[in-house]
């Protein structure tokens, strides 16, 4: 090796490096030890001990605040905390930058483009493919009544469509990079160490994920506000006159007569449900019920409202969409007259500790535009209102909105009105003014019952700024601390154990060479975790699922150099000859080479394809291939040429292995007929099952609602079903996970309203149903937020329609990219598509057998067998080790084209397969022992996982001995023999030029 004092400088300050990187983590984790001791099991004591010190210097002159931020980060599965997947409103951009339109055309294109938008498809790509069917050719974009407006004064009506295209992305574009930094304000002000955002391609998504947070319900309204601040005129109860009254006895007579149609027409055939709507308000006796009857709104009041008030009456909270339907309804509407036409009904904020709101009637008009708007807020903070001793949010607006506020004031004042503070449609507060001549210099205030935090984060919202859109959470993943816990002590125990078995293995098959092999793996540690650390990677789970599976095979560059050097000792050289031979491109290193590039290719694609912790576990396997091939040829090259200067004996085995695995003659292609017909059973089963069992899709792919519940005592997973089924009127699954006490529960319930409303109506939902299988007296927020005890809801996803539409995408394109770019990559290396043609045939049999057991058993299996993004990881996974061991071979096949091996062609590939067959044993045996660690001890979340990888690793070595090598021969034989004969002819004639 060349450069020997270079090579061991560069590896010294590298592993100088990753201490000091690795330094701040050991730093972290011992003050959070003394936290958590401190607090003793309370997760706010335990923040609040933290927070004490974060300003305190901890370590080299830097802060505890300083030095967390520059650990190892833990993702959502390690720390607890929130994932979400924010989708923009296009939809929303578009209509604002038309104004509005009111174009027949327009509008159905927009509606049209949701329900037609293809997996990966933007809906702005949806949008110009519905517009362009929809209209025809007769309709521009450049329309005076679509984009041609005072809006976007960059279109013309001259204008083709290409042209305003590219006007809108841009646009567009624009709308998205705002609400990012909008939200990258936000997040930045809540205090969450190292909060991910990121946007996703060009789809209108934002990426959110907060590791640690803890209060859920808090962060999705601080993400989902647009603040849209407003403030409105209102009317006084009194002003509305009877329109309550007149309103209810119109929806009192429509009920009537629709109750009287269904009876008509048979009620029996009616479901029951739909004549219990119709009879709201209405006596189901009227012979026995001589009360009088109320009708359908004043049904519902809770209390009315008073004289001189801006509230209407107050409702229940539950009832608020169905008054919200009523108030919509035609009829309703044509009640009011005037001024009163443009009425806009509000509700009040709801309070956590009623189950009531408020109705209030604001002022509106034909434009629907509120006479002030929080584009004038130049800034906000958190305050307290003196009087009522409350926290409350004050404003200072700039000097054209303090001239409108001090005129909206006055003109209330007069009225003896009250002024509507709205956020996103909220009423957040109706205070009246009491100052005569208005409010002059601009200043203002929110109250509203506020905790503190609340109104905090509604400063930080306002001063952030609002969004251009509605935003929408169509996937999340909720994790608590307890689970993280469990996942960080599942993830130490299999990478001991493993890292201890493979360091025996090594020792006990290698002798002094597997010492050496395992200080090269030690060191191989050190560099991934300190690359992880100085990079700010995000170590997840599946992450530590890659960095075990490296452990298992970052010893397979050492396998095949010392498989090499073993060959080259039996044939008679010397160990200084063999070690040079064993490290240099004629020896182990094309082969380490063409293995470690196809794995790192299909672990790319993971990269690209992939979310989340399937991210990590790409990160961390690329890095484990780049520093596994680093340290197998430098550290172990050190290693092993300062033992052979210090003892020329160097063997690389022991005296009870060194005769394993040689002078072995088995005849595999003499098998390949059987192994054809077998191979061809096998692959109609796993169709035939999968043709009639399907397969056993996660919300990943088809969308939905997944809860891991914990409960204090065993259940009854059927029970928990059954009783969900019937509350949520659509099947819900319920299936043990891991232990008889944990419940896995999957809903599609309301999957397609995408609104923090929609999620607490299911934790409640759930709450109410599952208390009663707790012995322990939970309360709604010990159920949702799982502190000490661990029990509740432990962990939570939501993954709406649209994004699983493209993760399913996504999967379909990440393996069959990665087949192709390892077909294109083979071809190009060994300059044949025969050997690609091999390659991937074995590796779609590998695919196609892991799908087909995953068919066949996921109904009876005690674990998870769902087709999710982590089974896509698996898979390609599977396909790069089950390469690894085909270019082995394949390898050797190209050194009998070269002519350095004699024989004929099927004796030489015999040859090639059963030379390999030691690296073959040890690098399965370790990878399959360590995958099966991990099985055990490594947790339930990823026992599926790791499953599908060991079918894969297990059905890959069959598939390299089998079928590769079979249809390789099958396809190359006779211009093998042909290039064969040309190359030892060359050969020969060198030979004779140099004599």
């Amino acid at each position: 090796m060349q450069n020997k004092g270079l090579v061991k400088f560069i590896a010294i300050v590298f592993a100088l490096v990753s201490i000091y990187q690795l330094s701040f983590t050991f730093v972290t984790n011992h003050y959070e030890s003394k936290a958590k001791e401190f607090s003793k099991g309370d997760l706010t004591k335990e923040a609040r001990y933290l927070d004490s010190i974060s300003n305190e210097k901890v370590y080299l002159g830097k802060t505890f605040a300083q030095v967390r931020s520059e650990q190892i980060q833990k993702g959502l599965d390690l720390e607890g905390g929130i994932n979400v997947m924010l989708q923009i409103s296009v939809k929303d951009i578009l209509k604002g930058l038309s104004n509005d339109s009111k174009n027949a055309v327009f509008n159905q294109a927009l509606s049209e483009a949701e329900k037609n938008r293809d997996g990966n498809q933007t809906y702005l790509e949806s949008f110009y493919e519905s517009f362009e069917k929809v209209s025809a050719g007769k309709v521009k974009l450049s329309s005076s009544e679509i984009f041609a407006n005072r809006n976007l004064q960059e279109v013309n009506p001259s204008m083709s469509d290409a042209q305003v295209k590219t006007i809108i992305n841009a646009k567009v574009k624009e709308a998205i990079e705002s609400a990012y930094r909008v939200f990258g304000e936000r997040i930045d002000k809540f205090g969450v160490v190292s909060p991910t955002i990121q946007m996703v391609g060009e789809s209108g998504r934002i990426l959110v994920e907060l590791p640690g947070a803890k209060d859920i319900d808090r962060i999705k309204n601080l993400l989902q506000s647009t603040a849209q601040l407003e403030f409105w005129e209102t009317y006084k109860s009194e002003q509305l006159g009877d329109f309550v009254f007149a309103a209810n006895a119109v929806l009192k007579e429509k009920n009537t007569e629709k109750l009287a149609a269904v009876v008509a027409n048979d009620s029996t055939a009616k479901p029951k449900t739909d004549v219990d709507k119709l009879l709201t308000g209405v006596s189901k006796d009227t012979t026995a019920n001589t009360q009088q009857d109320l009708g359908p709104i004043l049904s519902l009041i809770q209390a009315p409202g008073y004289q001189g008030s801006p509230i209407i009456a107050f409702f229940a909270t539950k009832d608020t969409a169905q008054i919200n339907t009523y108030l919509k309804d035609p009829q309703v509407r044509g009640l009011l007259n005037g001024e009163l036409r443009y009425v806009k009904f509000a509700w009040g904020k709801p309070k956590k500790e009623a189950n009531i709101v408020e109705l209030y009637a604001l002022k509106g008009n034909a434009q629907n535009a509120a006479p002030l708007s929080g584009s004038v807020i130049t800034d906000a903070r958190q305050d307290y209102d003196q009087i009522k001793n409350e926290p409350n949010v004050s404003m200072q607006m700039n000097a054209n909105g303090a001239k409108v506020w001090e005129e909206l004031t006055a003109k209330a004042y007069s009225q003896q009105s009250s002024i509507a503070i709205t956020l996103d449609n909220v009423v957040y507060s109706a205070p009246g003014v009491t100052q005569q001549g208005g409010i002059s210099g601009g200043n203002s205030s929110i109250s509203g019952s506020f905790t503190v935090d609340e109104a905090k984060d509604l400063a930080n919202i306002l001063k952030a700024g609002k969004l251009p859109a509605s935003v929408d959470i169509v996937s999340s993943e909720i994790v608590g601390p307890s689970l993280g816990q469990a996942a960080i002590d599942a993830g130490m125990t299999s990478s001991v154990v493993g890292l201890i078995i493979i360091a025996l293995w090594m020792i006990f098959f290698y002798g002094k060479a597997g010492w050496f092999a395992n200080i090269a793996l030690a060191v191989n540690l050190l560099f991934i975790f300190g690359i992880l650390a100085s990079i700010g990677a995000v170590l997840t789970l599946p992450g530590i699922a890659g960095i075990v599976l490296t452990i298992g095979t970052a010893v397979d560059a050492n396998i095949l150099i010392y498989e090499r050097a073993k060959e080259s000792l039996r044939a008679g050289q010397t160990s200084k000859e063999a070690i040079k031979h064993a490290f240099s491109w004629s020896g182990a290193m094309s082969a380490i080479t063409d293995a470690n590039v196809t794995t790192a290719l299909t672990g790319l694609v993971l990269l690209i394809f992939g979310s989340g912790p399937i991210k990590g576990f790409a990160t961390t396997l690329l890095i484990g291939i780049g520093t596994s091939v680093f340290t197998a040829i430098v550290i172990t090259r050190v290693l092993v040429d300062w033992a052979e200067a210090k003892d020329s004996k160097l063997s690389f085995s022991t005296k009870i292995t060194k005769n394993w695995f040689t002078n072995i003659n088995f005849d595999f292609l003499g098998k390949k007929k059987i192994a054809y017909v077998f191979t061809t059973i096998t692959m109609l089963l796993c169709v035939g099952t999968l043709f009639i069992n399907g397969l056993n899709y996660g919300i990943d792919f088809t969308g939905g609602r997944t809860f891991q519940v914990q409960f204090d005592n065993d259940v009854d997973a059927s029970s928990v079903s059954n009783k969900l089924s019937k509350v949520f009127d659509s099947n819900v699954e319920a299936k043990i996970f891991g232990k008889d006490s944990k419940l896995k529960i999957t809903t599609k319930y309301k999957v397609d309203e995408e609104s923090a409303q929609v999620d607490q109506e299911v934790n409640k939902i759930l709450y109410d149903n599952l208390k009663p299988y707790f012995k322990t007296d939970l309360s709604y927020d010990q159920f949702t937020h799982p502190a000490g005890s661990g029990l509740g809801i432990v962990q939570a996803s939501k993954v709406g329609p649209t994004v699983a539409k493209d993760v399913k995408t996504d999967a379909y394109w990440a393996v069959g990219g990665a087949l192709l770019v390892v077909f294109v990559y083979l071809a190009i290396s060994f300059r044949r598509w025969q050997y690609s043609l091999g390659a991937v045939v074995a590796v779609a049999h590998d695919v196609l057998f892991v799908l087909g057991v995953y068919s066949f058993f996921y109904k009876f299996a005690p674990f998870n067998m769902e087709v999710d993004q982590s089974l896509v990881a698996a898979l390609l996974t599977v396909i790069g080790y089950s390469l690894n061991d085909t270019v082995i071979v394949f390898d050797r096949v190209r050194d009998f084209i070269r002519g350095d091996v004699e024989g004929s062609f099927e004796e030489v590939v015999n040859k090639s397969i059963n030379t390999t067959l030691s690296r073959t044993f040890n690098t399965s045996a370790t990878v399959i022992l360590i995958l099966l660690i991990m099985f055990i001890f490594g947790g339930e979340s990823i026992r599926g996982f790791v499953f599908a990888m060991l079918l894969g690793i297990g059905v890959g070595t069959y598939s390299s001995l089998f079928i590769s090598t079979p249809i390789l021969v099958d396809t190359i034989k006779g211009s093998a023999e042909r290039e064969r004969a040309e190359a030892l002819k060359a050969k020969q004639e060198a030979e004779n030029s140099e004599e």
